[in-house]
């Protein structure tokens, strides 16, 4: 990806990156973006699990909201992504920060129509959310399918930025006795907790490894 004048930072631009690789990593580990838009010219933004395949972000919603009756018509918007890694914890708070990895993408959607596309990419955000359990799950109706719009959005005008490393503290606050350093954040799925529907119901192998 080349960058744009909408994909420069204005702040700390060395830590951008465009590289495809970096990009659809931070994307593919994250399981849900921000999307946000200007519509009647209100601002809306919506949090939303998604999925990446090849050079497209997926989305998906009910044909009834609002929100993606309005997107689905290619009106401009930008998603957003941020994986956090630790706090930076300085010796003054000016200096605190986040190590993170983020990604912000413009775009517009494309609504996709293939009844046989739209349960494939279901299907990707479902093995996303909870790996390997896409056929073990009762399988998706085709009313199910028809309720649910799909949307695609190329990723072409987007850029990564990523913090890593310790804090950056004034010099002349170097040598002063107060703690400094990282407090890591953890990530990952923890221990299923069955509902009371289930209690009875072996834990399916695909759950018992999840991280």
């Amino acid at each position: 990806m080349q960058p744009t004048p909408r994909t420069i930072p204005s702040r700390l631009a060395k830590r951008a990156q465009y590289d495809d690789q970096t990009v659809y990593s931070i994307l593919d580990e994250a399981l849900f973006c921000t999307v946000s838009c200007v519509i009647n010219g209100q601002p809306f933004s919506l949090p939303t699990a998604f999925v990446r395949y090849e050079n497209v972000l997926y989305l998906h919603g009910s044909v009834g909201s609002h929100f993606i009756r309005e997107i689905e018509k290619g009106i401009p918007v930008c998603i957003t992504v941020m994986l956090t890694d630790a706090l930076v914890v300085a010796k003054s708070a000016f200096h605190h920060s986040v190590n993170y990895r983020s990604v912000v993408l413009f775009s517009s959607a494309e609504k996709i129509e293939s009844y046989e596309q739209k349960a494939e990419v279901l299907k990707w955000v479902t093995e996303k959310m909870v790996p390997n359990s896409w056929e073990y799950l009762r399988p998706m109706t085709e009313s199910e399918v028809k309720k649910t719009t799909v949307l695609g959005f190329k990723i072409e005008e987007a850029s990564a930025k990523i913090r890593t490393g310790m804090p950056i503290d004034d010099e002349e606050d170097t040598a002063l006795p107060i703690w400094s350093g990282l407090i890591p954040l953890g990530s990952g799925r923890g221990t299923p907790i069955a509902d009371d529907f289930s209690k009875n119901v072996p834990l399916p192998e695909h759950l018992r490894h999840l991280q």
